[in-house]
């Protein structure tokens, strides 16, 4: 009896213990590579219990010059671990802001939070040949980080688009395709612009 009891005693002194865990958090720049140095992070567990969500600050720093921190945790089976990188100021995308572990985020342990700062766009879009109500025209915009995904605008007949006013983007390069059909052929046509932080640009696109 008092060997199970020994064992029992044991097996909880190991659980309440939890496994050391090793973890690596970076932040880089979506749109150049960049890495961003000290920035805050913070490692969180909670836990459910009978008066609801517990919360405990488990690890916190700021990122080192390479925009890295090695942090290592004791990782308790009842317990659910996150990670927080604050974001830096101007940014006008983040992949995942809030990362969790043994999720799709946590890559062998290994956490990478994605930023970009902010530009500006404005966007006119000019039927300068209309030949009537036939022609058609559909833009596709993509950006480098992917936060639009592939957008589509169609226009009709001598329909066009005059922009009002700068909207916040993320920085990095901008694809447009547009295909214009008159008289019932068609063309397609290619163009790439980078904005860089902080910038105003208006882009315009006659056809």
């Amino acid at each position: 009896m008092k060997t199970l009891f020994s064992i029992l005693i044991f097996c909880l002194f190991l659980f309440s213990c939890g496994k050391e865990r090793s973890i690596t958090i970076k932040a880089i720049n979506a749109a150049t590579g960049q890495a961003y140095a000290g920035l805050e992070y913070r490692v969180a567990s909670s836990r459910t219990g009978i008066n609801g969500e517990k919360y405990r600050t488990e690890a916190s720093g700021v990122l080192d010059a390479h925009g890295m921190a090695v942090v290592n945790i004791k990782q308790k089976d009842s317990r659910t671990y996150s990670v927080r990188v604050v974001e830096p100021a101007n940014t006008c995308y983040n992949k995942e802001i809030t990362q969790y572990f043994d999720s799709p985020y946590d890559v062998n342990g290994t956490f990478t939070f994605e930023f970009a700062e902010c530009a500006y766009l404005m966007q006119n879009v000019n039927n300068i040949n209309c030949q009537g109500g036939g022609d058609y025209m559909i833009l596709y915009t993509k950006n480098q980080v992917n936060s639009l995904g592939v957008t589509g605008w169609e226009f009709f007949g001598c329909n066009g688009y005059i922009g009002d006013h700068y909207s916040s983007v993320p920085i990095g390069k901008y694809y447009f395709q547009w295909e214009v059909t008159r008289n019932s052929i068609t063309n397609t046509y290619y163009d790439t612009i980078y904005l860089s932080p902080g910038e105003y640009r208006t882009y315009d696109i006659n056809y």
